[in-house]
Order: C-alpha cells, then structure tokens, then sequence
C-alpha cells in the first residue's frame, strides 16, 4: 500500500530548495513535482514502510498506510 499525502497539510516544501520527502526516501517512492505543490507518489509499490519520509516531514502530512499482516501483534 502505498503512502498517503494529506494535500491539504503538503505545502510541497515551499521556501526550501527540494521535496524533503523525495530526497530522504531511500526507494524513490515519489516524485519531485514544483515547489509548492504535493510530490506525486510515482511507485507505490516500492514502498517498503521505512518511515523516512513520515518522521522527516515538517508538515506531518504523511501517513503509512501498513498492511495488516506487517503489524506486529505485543501481548
């Protein structure tokens, strides 16, 4: 499944030089689009839940959307 951009949160990094999300994705899941606009997920299926890109966000405008079957399950 792959990640879920808020457009309503994702200013798409104005006021810095790249898309803090592309840059800091280690499988290349998005797409660098204009400044100012949301990155387009441009491989969704790459998508392998590292994190980088919902932690590194300033906007928190990222979320994982985890299968169920990679939840881990603590009693």
């Amino acid at each position: 499944m792959p990640p879920v951009i808020n457009t309503k949160l994702c200013d798409g990094c104005t006021g810095r030089e790249y898309q803090i999300c592309v840059e800091h994705c280690p499988f290349d899941v998005f797409k660098s689009t204009e400044i100012g606009k949301p990155p387009l997920i441009a491989r969704p299926n790459e998508c392998w839940y590292e994190n980088a890109c919902v932690m590194d966000c300033p906007k928190r405008a990222i979320n994982l959307r985890i299968p169920l079957p990679m939840h881990i399950v603590v009693k």
